[in-house]
């Protein structure tokens, strides 16, 4: 008995990821989107897994700002947004057809107020939407544990979390959590949207460039 409880603790030790060297870690490919003009500006060109957070307060184009980010990534994946806030509304209708989401077709899914679980399911299906933005975290009821599931069951697909702000901080402890996490961290203010960029500082992205103006020289 003692020989195979060494045997057992042998292999499990033998099971163990192998580390790699600082060598070994630059020869990794990882795959990225070639964003051009004013996307890679704002942010680069960003790896096609993982999670961003977007956040901001009511009323700066924060929902303007998402829409016109999946009108976007809609040029290099299917796009799904489970929008647990609005829903299926005349709100909804009217920023989804402003932001241009009517030319990409079946490239842009619209969800109304679906629940985790069932987005779970849904994301599970052979060629499911390869980007998922939920809108928002406070509605979607995700502690920390809930959100790394999530993640762990759908490694090889973005994630974008729209959060609530206080002041200019995502609200709540577990959305600051999260953000740490998430590979792009992105808060709108005054319809501009700035994001850190690797290199390149903070990067700038107008929304709607006349508010922006009207909104910024106002503070200056």
């Amino acid at each position: 008995m003692e020989i195979i409880a060494q045997t057992k603790r042998t292999k499990s030790l033998n099971d163990l990821p192998r580390a790699k060297s600082a060598k070994e870690l630059q020869t990794m490919k990882f795959k990225a989107w070639s964003f051009e003009g004013k996307w890679k500006d704002f942010l680069g060109t960003p790896e096609t897994t993982g999670c961003w957070m977007i956040w901001g307060n009511s009323f700066n184009g924060k929902t303007s700002f998402v829409l016109q980010l999946c009108k976007y990534l809609s040029n290099f994946e299917n796009v799904i947004y489970d929008d647990l806030e609005e829903g299926w509304c005349q709100d909804t209708q009217d920023a989804v057809k402003a932001a241009g989401l009517d030319d990409v077709g079946g490239k842009f899914l619209h969800l109304h107020k679906e629940q985790i679980p069932l987005l779970k399911k849904r994301l599970q299906k052979h060629k499911s939407p390869n980007i998922v933005v939920i809108n928002s975290l406070q509605y979607a009821d995700l502690n920390l544990k809930g959100y790394m599931e999530l993640r762990a069951m759908f490694p090889k697909k973005l994630f974008i979390l729209i959060s609530h702000a206080e002041g200019k901080h995502p609200e709540g402890r577990i959305a600051k959590r999260i953000r740490y996490d998430c590979a792009k961290k992105i808060r709108v203010e005054g319809f501009r949207a700035f994001a850190q960029v690797r290199g390149k500082g903070l990067g700038q992205y107008d929304i709607w460039p006349e508010g922006a103006a009207q909104y910024w020289n106002e503070l200056q």
